[in-house]
This record gives structure tokens, C-alpha cells and sequence, in this order.
């Protein structure tokens, strides 16, 4: 399969792609050091900066996986002073507009979209019947889920919405699911976060996780700093590539009839 994505971040979603062994064809990011770092790890593809300045007709039906965790800064709990939670209306969350633009322009056979789990809330729930209500006008079903790392083993919870959108034609059997893949794993005992009482008795897998760090002033490096909001903003690779896996064997069951 040929994958796209966008607001790509560190990329993510990029890496699950390549574990799948599929094509990633272009990434899309509009922050110049994480540009740089996509271009390092995947340089094969092709590089697109800012999304709002950006013509992606020339991927119309050469896509088969758009992927893209748009900005959750206008719809995240954390806004709750000021303006607080604009959503779809904020200048970053309202960037899914233009995420929307992307999939009229490119129309991919899926979409996989990420964004914080209070989505589903702000603005009494209406952002996210808006954003069902224009994929459905460009043909488009969606499901979705509110997934968390534990599930596929982090020592953290990091509830995330992801939503997969399909085409119309698509008609899953009864019991399928795009997310057949994410489930929770149980640790045999708590993982103990270092040096803190902080326990959490879901995940335990990634026990080669190094404790934090931390620098004598306090004050991180600007590259440390770089790589904290990278990994802040970033999805976890392992959820999209149960997703991912869910996919393929979806459309191939779709190809074989």
C-alpha cells in the first residue's frame, strides 16, 4: 500500500507504515526541525512543509493510507482560561479543515486520524458530528475508538482518539473491527515509574524505557527540548500499526470478494 501523512510530527505514523512494509510517499509538516528529522529517516519520500500552502492533487488516486494527527491545542483540556476550547473554529485544531482539503484532493481508500480524546467533547460534541458530516458529504464512513499506549504495552496511558474512515462501498462483516488489533495486555505486576510512588498496572512491555533525566539548571537544551516536544506531540507507532494491520486484512478480504 501507499501511504501519505500529515501534520506528520516525528513521524509516527511513517514508521508504522514502513514496519508494514508499505510505501510511505510523502509526509507534510510544517515545523522545520522535525522536517529535517523526517527527511533524515525517511528520505525517500516526498517533503511537504506547510499544509495550508500545499496542492496535493498531484497524489489524487495514488494513495491508499492518509494518515494525520492535526493540532489538539484548541481542543485539548488544557484550555480552559481565555478563549478555552475553540475546537474546529481555533486557528490549530482548525487546521482539520485543511486535513479535510487533503482527502478531497487526494481521496484515499482510508483515512486514519488522531487527535486528544476530549475531541469527541468540545463544543458539546458538534466539532466531531461536523467532522462525520463532511467525511460522509466526500463519501466516507468512519469508526473510532479511544485508544491508550498501555494497550500495546507502553508503561503510560496516553488516551488518544483514532478514527478510521473508509469508503462507502466498504461494508465490514459482523464482529470486525479497524481496531481488532488494539487490546489491553495485562502486566503480571505494576510498572514502577523512576524514583516516584507513580504506578501503573496496565502495559509493562517497554521495561528498557529509560528513567527521566534531568540537567543541573532545570532548563533542558534547545535540542532536548526539541526532542521532549517531539515525543510530547507524537502518536505511538505501535497503536497505528494494529491499526494498520486491521486495515490490510480488511482490503484484502474487500480485494479477494
Amino acid at each position: 500500500m501507499k501511504h501519505g501523512s500529515l501534520f506528520s510530527g516525528i513521524g509516527g505514523f511513517d514508521l508504522a507504515a514502513e514496519w508494514m512494509g508499505w510505501e510511505n510517499v510523502f509526509h507534510c509538516e510544517y515545523e522545520q526541525y522535525k522536517l529535517d528529522q523526517l527527511h533524515k529517516n525517511f528520505s525517500k519520500s516526498i517533503s511537504y512543509g506547510d499544509i495550508t500552502e500545499t496542492d496535493f492533487t498531484i497524489h489524487r488516486g495514488g494513495i491508499d493510507i492518509l494518515t494525520g494527527g492535526f493540532p489538539c491545542q484548541d481542543a485539548s483540556i488544557a484550555k480552559q482560561d481565555g478563549k478555552g476550547q475553540q475546537g474546529i473554529q481555533g486557528s490549530r485544531t482548525g487546521l482539520f479543515w485543511e486535513m479535510l482539503r487533503a482527502i478531497e484532493e487526494i481521496r484515499p481508500r482510508y483515512i486514519v486520524a488522531e487527535n486528544v480524546a476530549n475531541f469527541l467533547n468540545v463544543n458539546g460534541g458538534s466539532d466531531f458530528r461536523t467532522a462525520l458530516t463532511e467525511l460522509a458529504r466526500l463519501g466516507y464512513n468512519a469508526e473510532w475508538r479511544i485508544c491508550r499506549a498501555s494497550e500495546v504495552g507502553a508503561p503510560h496511558h496516553r488516551a488518544r482518539l483514532y478514527l478510521v474512515a473508509y469508503p462507502d462501498s466498504i461494508r465490514l462483516q459482523a464482529g470486525k473491527t479497524f481496531f481488532s488489533h488494539v487490546s489491553e495486555k495485562t502486566s503480571p505486576k505494576p510498572w514502577r515509574a523512576f524514583g516516584t510512588t507513580i504506578q501503573i498496572v496496565r502495559g509493562g512491555a517497554w521495561n528498557i524505557e529509560p528513567p527521566p533525566l534531568c540537567v543541573d539548571n532545570g532548563i533542558p537544551g534547545k535540542l532536548v527540548r526539541q526532542q521532549l516536544h517531539g515525543y510530547g506531540n507524537a502518536i505511538v507507532p505501535q497503536i497505528a500499526l494494529a491499526i494498520f494491520k486491521a486495515i490490510a486484512a480488511i482490503d484484502r478480504q474487500e480485494v479477494n470478494g
